[in-house]
């Protein structure tokens, strides 16, 4: 049986994905009693829990960091591990956004520390990518937009807190490196060996780069154009696309690269419920009600699983 030093040992940094599925679910909410008239008033205790399960899994990589410093070296040079790291500066961005109708200098300091980590966090990921020794076309994944995501949010809190060029930057960086590493992903896809299973829920990490870039980009414009149906658009085709392969995904073993499904989700969920805000359009009032009551589900159904798995300590085992 694992000690507990050892588990915190094999902590992952993935588990920080489970922080951004809560915070898109609670901003779904937000969105959805706003734009929607929800009367569930959900996103005040699920923003509590969502800052509850940061903090701790914080805390927890912190105390590993501490004493198994070798061991967070090692998922800093590992080909697919490295993207999660930005997960911690994606989270605070998206706590930010969370904290933004309830209170406006908590969300200004969340974004300050969210976006200067994710910088970092950025340019020291595409440094290992230009300057790597040991990357191969099988290692990339759609884990690798993780760090593009995180740029595209930026504008989201950005614009409404006034930080329009610093917001623009971000957007740029993320909407070019999502075109350039979507190409690469969809030709390792097509003609390379097919992702390992406990990766496959990573293809619903497509949906996010367009869903959230237009959420950033009609906060950017200030309204609904072209440009932005085109993103509104791929995301929902993308989503689509997926729904399809359903069957693939559901005889997938657990593991905790699960958490891939919840954020995109979110992402298209609250997307849809923006375009109910510009169009007037009563379908996209239908399909947003349709898609928050399905992340509502899978974040729930993670959440059980997740719990099932840390009790039965089938989480934070070493690789084998």
């Amino acid at each position: 049986m694992q000690s507990a030093d050892n588990r915190l040992e094999n902590l992952p940094i993935s588990f920080f994905a489970m922080v951004m599925g809560l915070a898109g679910l609670t901003i779904a909410w937000e969105k959805a009693r706003h734009s929607l008239g929800v009367p569930l008033a959900l996103d005040a205790p699920l923003l509590t829990l969502t800052g509850a399960v940061f903090a701790v899994l914080l805390v927890a990589y912190a105390a590993k960091l501490a004493r198994y410093r070798s061991a967070v070296l090692q998922e800093l040079g590992h080909p697919v591990k490295l993207n999660f790291f930005p997960t911690i500066s994606i989270s605070l961005i998206l706590l930010a956004i969370a904290f933004l109708p309830l209170a406006v200098e908590v969300s200004r300091a969340l974004w300050i520390l969210g976006v200067s980590a994710h910088l970092v966090f950025t340019l020291y990921v595409m440094n290992v990518w230009i300057h790597h020794e040991h990357l191969e076309v099988h290692h990339i994944n759609p884990a690798w937009f993780i760090p593009a995501v995180g740029n595209v949010l930026v504008p989201i809190a950005g614009v409404p807190l006034g930080y329009g060029d610093i917001s623009w930057f971000f957007f740029s960086v993320g909407i070019v490196f999502w075109m350039i590493l979507f190409t690469i992903i969809i030709y390792r896809v097509l003609f390379h060996h097919p992702i390992q299973d406990r990766l496959m829920p990573t293809f619903f990490i497509l949906i996010a780069p367009p869903a959230v870039g237009f959420i950033a980009y009609v906060k950017l414009v200030g309204g609904l154009d072209s440009f932005g149906r085109v993103l509104y658009f791929t995301g929902l085709f993308l989503t689509l696309l997926l729904v399809t392969q359903a069957r693939r995904f559901a005889r997938l073993q657990f593991f905790l690269s699960w958490w891939a499904y919840s954020f995109p989700v979110a992402a298209i969920t609250i997307a849809t419920m923006l375009m109910y805000d510009l169009t007037g359009t009563a379908f996209y009032r239908h399909l947003g009600l349709g898609l928050l009551s399905v992340l509502s589900l899978v974040v729930a159904y993670l959440l059980v699983k997740t719990a099932t798995a840390v009790l039965r300590k089938g989480i934070c085992l070493p690789e084998g």
